[in-house]
């Protein structure tokens, strides 16, 4: 088995053709694939657990439950402890999965009756019931099934994807297995890693199944997973002669009264990643605060957008939102701000506001929603934005124009022509006040030293992510946005 992930992303049609090209044209019999998905599922299993002795398999009706059964007689055959619960009739199999159920009948291995007692008495559960194909709501005995697992407390290890979890979108269907771990075989599917799916998975695994790189080249993906490493290589080393002035102006326009902090925050941010000059643009009542918080930010106190457009006029980069409110002051210097002809970024109550003026479609700006501002923005609610965050992505996208970020468990970052990019790091923790005023000031910062709004999203996101992993190194509760503070410098500076 090969447990490091790939980067690319399927959809579940996208991991059938890639199956289909494997049997039917580079001549790999189905049940050929399926044993090796079953051997790596298993050798997965020990290498988890391996104190593990009883195991109990919990079969559905298709391919899904033939890898299950191959496990099964793996496990009888190693020694182990092996009961199986087939929730679907074994005589209505067909093709590869009757072929491996009668492998494993063979053994001497039968179906038993379902009782959660039997599943309270094992050390590990293998999910085998429903596959990537699934799309309408699990209900019935398989819910009931699928609830029962979850409430055993036993881990499980899900094959390929956790049952009742749609693989496109990430979204559950009715109910879902709750997986400890998740071992994905020949293409990762893009629904694991947004949505629900984070949740839902557990710890992802890969297994290729010696799948021929040619079969890949033949069938696209549908998304990527952003990786640090590859996100954060967008900034050259700084030459020897650099001053402030070659690595750009930002402008944070934002802190309502009473809302000092998320721009301070922000500018700090954009100042930690490397910005040449940060400025902050706020409630004249702030301008000590802001200062006091960041010496080496320069602080402006406006009433109005006539004192907002020199500020403009000396910047490379304007966020806008941070703290800015949506009362008649953040409308007007909103107003402003969007007759700006550089680089935008908005974020927070700069988004709530665009949703409620509408505006047109710009190529020159990043939008940071979190799935209630995207809600907004595109006259829904988060909850259809969670339904299917890449095509509410795609549809900021196409409404919007520029670069999309939309926030969350799994960030999905978009523009038009390019693939999304899904944020596979970060935790929850994060889930705090001020951590997407730091992402908005990272992304900000790295916009103005020269990386387009594209890279500064992917980067921006992947830099924030990586970060919040670090800060919470010494645990996930209590965290803070400015504890990204540091390790943000230290990545930047790389």
């Amino acid at each position: 088995m090969n447990s490091s992930l790939p980067t690319t992303l399927y959809r579940a049609a996208g991991v059938r053709e890639l199956d289909r090209i494997a049997i039917q044209d580079f001549g790999i019999p189905g049940i050929e694939l399926m044993e090796r998905a079953s051997a790596a599922a298993f050798e997965a299993l020990r290498s988890r657990w391996p104190e593990a002795r009883r195991i109990v398999v919990i079969a559905g009706a298709g391919n899904n439950a033939g890898d299950g059964f191959i496990l099964a007689r793996l496990a009888r055959q190693a020694g182990l402890a092996l009961r199986l619960h087939c929730i679907s009739d074994p005589a209505k199999l067909q093709g590869d999965a009757r072929l491996a159920y009668e492998g494993m009948a063979a053994e001497g291995i039968l179906s038993e009756e379902f009782n959660a007692s039997s599943l309270a008495e094992s050390d590990v559960l293998v999910d085998a019931l429903l596959g990537t194909g699934l799309s309408r709501s699990v209900e019935g005995e398989w819910a009931a099934v699928i609830q029962m697992m979850n409430e055993s407390r036993v881990p499980i290890l899900a094959l390929d994807i956790p049952s009742g979890l749609h693989s496109d979108s990430g979204r559950v269907l009715g109910v879902a297995v709750r997986a400890t771990a998740t071992i994905s075989f020949i293409g990762l599917k893009q629904g694991l890693y947004t949505g629900l799916g984070r949740e839902y998975a557990g710890d992802i695994l890969f297994a290729g199944l010696d799948v021929p790189a040619a079969v890949y080249e033949r069938v696209d993906a549908n998304a990527h997973r952003l990786e640090f490493d590859a996100a954060s290589n967008n900034l050259p080393p700084r030459p020897r002669t650099a001053h402030k002035g070659n690595y750009g102006h930002v402008l944070v326009v934002g802190g309502d009264l009473g809302y000092p902090g998320a721009a301070a925050l922000a500018a700090e941010a954009a100042a930690r990643v490397g910005a040449g000059l940060v400025s902050v643009a706020t409630r004249p009542a702030h301008v000590p605060v802001v200062s006091m918080l960041r010496p080496e930010v320069m602080a402006r106190g406006i009433e109005s957008a006539a004192e907002l457009i020199p500020l403009l006029k000396k910047a490379t980069v304007v966020l806008a939102g941070p703290g800015l409110g949506q009362n008649s002051w953040g409308r007007e210097l909103l107003a402003a701000v969007l007759d700006f002809s550089g680089l935008l970024v908005l974020d927070a109550d700069a988004l709530n506001l665009l949703a409620a003026m509408g505006a047109e479609a710009q190529d020159n700006w990043v939008l940071t929603p979190h799935p209630g501002e995207a809600g907004r923005l595109l006259g829904s609610d988060s909850a259809a934005v969670q339904a299917d965050r890449f095509a509410a992505a795609h549809e900021l996208v196409a409404r919007y124009g520029g670069v999309c970020v939309l926030k969350g468990s799994g960030t999905v970052v978009l523009k038009e022509h390019e693939l999304p990019q899904v944020c596979s790091d970060g935790n929850p923790g994060m889930a705090s006040g001020g951590m997407g005023d730091v992402l908005g000031g990272a992304i900000a910062g790295l916009m103005a030293q020269g990386l387009s709004p594209w890279q500064a999203a992917c980067s921006g996101v992947a830099m924030h992510a990586r970060t919040g992993d670090l800060a919470a190194a010494s645990g996930e509760r209590g965290l803070l946005a400015r504890d990204l503070i540091p390790h943000l410098r230290a990545l930047a500076g790389r």
